[in-house]
């Protein structure tokens, strides 16, 4: 008997958390808090960044490559120290001088419709007359 009770308990309080770190629009305004929000272009960078930070936030896709970041107003400290962190790795990265590999295959294409295709020469053997 206790143990069914306990196991109630425990289930309402599993319940009663709430969820932290990356999670839906949804869950995030159910929390009954003010909510605040900026423009992100690299979403999987920002979620590296926010996991040290233990932030709430969620993720609203409005283009391609265009997200909104949603976090509560009480972590707002907590999100610009994270946003400070993502950005100047963001800007880091885009210094790098390592070419991304879709354009270095529109190089090689380029490089390969610039240069004249071989002729293949057909040349028929001589027909032997001993046969």
């Amino acid at each position: 008997m206790l143990q069914a009770a306990g196991g109630q308990i425990a289930k309402r309080h599993r319940a009663a958390q709430r969820p932290h770190g990356r999670q839906s629009v949804k869950k995030l305004m159910a929390h009954g808090e003010n909510v605040n929000s900026i423009e992100v272009e690299a979403p999987k960078l920002f979620d590296r960044m926010a996991r040290r930070f233990n932030v709430d936030y969620a993720f609203y896709k409005t283009g391609p490559d265009k997200y909104l970041l949603f976090f509560k107003a009480g972590q707002a400290d907590a999100v610009t120290a994270c946003f400070e962190s993502y950005s100047r790795k963001l800007l880091t990265q885009s210094k790098s001088k390592r070419i991304p590999i879709r354009e270095q295959l529109k190089q090689a294409a380029e490089r390969l419709a610039v240069e004249k295709p071989r002729a293949k020469e057909r040349v028929k053997e001589a027909a032997r007359e001993d046969r």
